[in-house]
């Protein structure tokens, strides 16, 4: 079904790997339209309660495949009609999406692993926004979200300096959810993913659906909105699961109901 990553769905996670590890795992138009499909198929599985993104080979990906850039190109054409549609489906989707990165992630492949709610690094990674030494600004909703995790001053600096982020500092920054030693990459990001997928899977949808309603709503129309998302939430399954464990002391067993 996928020409450019491979699909894979256990224990409630769904792995998206990036498979072009030739090339580091570099964008091309194929690849955004898999990516976007991907996560819709994820979105539409009942039995996924998780998303991982991971690169095959050397690293996690290294942004724009720059052997299909010509100097003909519009690449604002290119962002509307491949990487935009692209990161709006992730950033829409209401399931949690965890960046996996191993070796580089740069340019559009740094914005990507932005646009995830968690990122997991291995010791050996780094960040980087390359973009500016090829003349280009942060693209793919890239300042978009590295403002709102780092702020304006230090998103500037990243995005002007253009040096690498390593674990340490983006652990520091909040650009990194945790740093594993890489001969337990896989093993930490499996555990880290079912856990994920073993919370409450709808009070994850709405506190996602709040946090972006934050953005747009005043204080009084927020909190009217946050009393119906819990209004929401009080219904589920899992509410009742995690109040009933509460009184009978145990461990609560959620399904994402």
């Amino acid at each position: 079904m996928y020409e450019t990553i491979e699909y894979e769905v256990i224990n409630n996670v769904c792995t998206i790997l990036l498979n072009r590890p030739d090339s580091l795992n570099a964008f091309t138009a194929t690849m955004n339209k898999d990516i976007k499909n991907a996560i819709k198929q994820a979105e539409k599985d009942t039995n996924v309660r998780c998303i991982v993104f991971k690169g095959a080979g050397r690293g996690f990906c290294s942004g724009q495949d720059l052997s299909t850039v010509d100097e003909s190109m519009n690449h604002g054409e290119v962002l509307n009609t491949l990487y935009g549609p692209m990161v709006k489906q992730i950033t829409n989707c209401e399931k949690p999406i965890i960046a996996a990165v191993h070796g580089a992630a740069a340019g559009a492949g740094f914005s990507l692993a932005l646009a995830c709610d968690f990122r997991i690094m291995a010791e050996k990674s780094f960040f980087l926004n390359a973009f500016i030494h090829v003349g280009l600004i942060p693209d793919s909703g890239n300042l978009y979200f590295l403002k709102r995790i780092v702020g304006d001053a230090k998103a500037l600096e990243i995005s002007i300096l253009g040096e690498r982020i390593l674990p340490q500092e983006a652990l520091a920054l909040g650009l990194a959810t945790k740093v594993v030693a890489n001969e337990e990459f896989d093993r930490e990001v499996a555990l880290f993913a079912e856990k994920i997928a073993n919370l409450p899977t709808k009070a994850i949808t709405l506190m996602k659906r709040a946090l972006r309603a934050a953005d747009a709503l005043s204080l009084e129309d927020y909190l009217t909105y946050e009393a119906e998302g819990q209004r929401i939430a009080g219904l589920t399954q899992d509410h009742r699961e995690g109040v009933q464990a509460f009184v009978e002391k145990r461990k609560p067993i959620f399904v994402g109901q």
